[in-house]
């Protein structure tokens, strides 16, 4: 490759949002180094393909991303959770060129120099504090912390991530700053565990007082990951005082006793139920998203009702669930009772189907109401999608504006709620917003 030549590169980031934001850094990383982006893999001398390897499913997917970069390409960086598994991606994919775990940022850029050489000195850039995003630029996943401190016997990300390593606040702050000063609108705060943020920082912090610091900038603030315990209760204050959406993302799992104490995981139904009342007496129009698994080791058709019935009497917002799968190096791979395939499968769809019907009622709900709603997008025609405080990007439901004017990705407009489905809201447009109005 000639010496004055950038060199060109792909990146393809499967998985959650924790693993976009690593795509995020690394690729801020290169093109500070100088190195230029494609999204179209012939264009590029590598391709990058950061992997998630959590469940079966996802690693399948890795693997096809990965043939299918070297198909298009022929030299191919894997990194990611999936890159701990380096037999199993060369048995699949053996000319890839380097596999690197997740987290090894260094060992990427030093596999990319070896692979394509590094860009003249003259194509260096200087970006942003927040550096390149790959959402919209109105809205931005901000992670907290790596790692985590919890032992759940269906999850490897201690060992994949290690234990919890919370950022200081002032880096946080400052990205935070950063961003908003860039136009964003919304920040989505994400870590392994968001309730968790702070516990191993000397001196201490925690995610509450994190966010009331962070609520000073003007965006507005989302939560995910929270782990069921009590900084849970403190960051629904915040959402009293209008500091934070009123929006929790608290993957509860399971609530059948014996299934939750066989993945080592805190709670019951009782516990779980009570929580739940807690945080609607605090904040009545709090959204409360949640993720299940069915099928666990040893989960019987009773304690699965069980979690059935728990669905409809909490009256969850919004809701994800996932057939159990076998995941190497995790403990739950060893527990007694395995159910079948077919069953884990057939239990997932009928809690989704609870759910959507749960879904349709809670929509129905809405109609009539004013709502701010954020534009995520806006097509050719004049068609807009956005979402109201009760929806996060990708993972809920969506609200169609059709035929607007003068509208654009990033506004915030007052629309009125006119339709909907099980899942997502049709509606009209009643003013357009300057800046947020408060979340009440």
């Amino acid at each position: 490759m000639s010496a004055d030549r950038i060199p060109v590169i792909g990146f393809v980031s499967l998985g959650c949002a924790k693993n976009l934001v690593d795509t995020e850094r690394l690729s801020s990383a290169l093109v500070a180094m100088g190195y230029q982006t494609s999204p179209d893999y012939a264009q590029c001398d590598v391709v990058i393909v950061n992997t998630c390897g959590f469940i079966t499913p996802a690693i399948e997917e890795s693997l096809g991303a990965i043939s299918e970069a070297l198909s298009a390409n022929g030299k191919v960086i894997v990194t990611g959770c999936l890159g701990r598994r380096e037999e199993l991606i060369r048995k699949r994919c053996p000319q890839v060129f380097a596999v690197c775990g997740p987290g090894m940022r260094a060992s990427v850029i030093r596999a990319v120099v070896k692979a394509v050489g590094r860009p003249p000195q003259s194509a260096r850039q200087r970006l942003p504090e927040s550096g390149i995003l790959l959402t919209p630029p109105h809205y931005a996943y901000l992670k907290i912390a790596e790692g985590c401190r919890h032992r759940c016997s269906f999850c490897i990300i201690p060992k994949l991530r290690g234990d919890l390593r919370s950022r200081e606040e002032g880096s946080v702050f400052a990205e935070a700053r950063d961003l908003a000063s860039r136009g964003v609108r919304e920040l989505l705060v994400i870590a392994e565990d968001t309730s968790d943020y702070g516990f191993d920082l000397t001196p201490k912090s925690s995610l509450s007082a994190l966010l009331k610091k962070l609520s000073s900038l003007g965006p507005w603030l989302r939560v995910h990951y929270v782990y069921p315990q009590s900084e849970a209760d403190r960051v629904v204050e915040l959402m009293a005082e209008d500091l934070v959406l009123p929006y929790i993302d608290v993957p509860l799992q399971h609530v059948a006793l014996p299934v939750l104490k066989a993945m080592r995981r805190p709670g019951s139904l009782e516990k779980a139920m009570d929580t739940i009342s807690r945080w609607r007496r605090i904040r009545p129009d709090i959204a409360i998203r949640s993720t299940f698994i069915t099928g666990f080791p040893g989960e019987t058709r009773s304690q699965f009702e069980e979690l059935l019935a728990f669905l409809k009497e909490a009256r969850l917002d919004r809701v994800g669930c996932f057939p159990y799968s076998d995941v190497e190096g995790a403990e739950a791979n060893s527990l007694p009772g395995a159910v079948d395939p077919d069953e884990r499968e057939a239990r997932a769809r009928e809690l989704m189907e609870a759910q959507a019907q749960i879904s349709y009622e809670k929509l129905e709900e809405r109609m009539g109401k004013e709502y701010d709603v954020i534009i995520d997008y806006v097509s050719d025609e004049g068609d807009a999608v956005g979402r109201t405080r009760y929806e996060a990007p990708d993972v809920d439901g969506t609200v169609s504006l059709p035929k607007t004017q003068g509208v654009r990705p990033g506004d915030i407009v007052r629309a009125k709620m006119v339709s909907h489905d099980e899942h997502d809201l049709g509606a009209e447009i009643v003013s357009k917003l300057d800046k947020p109005i408060k979340f009440r």
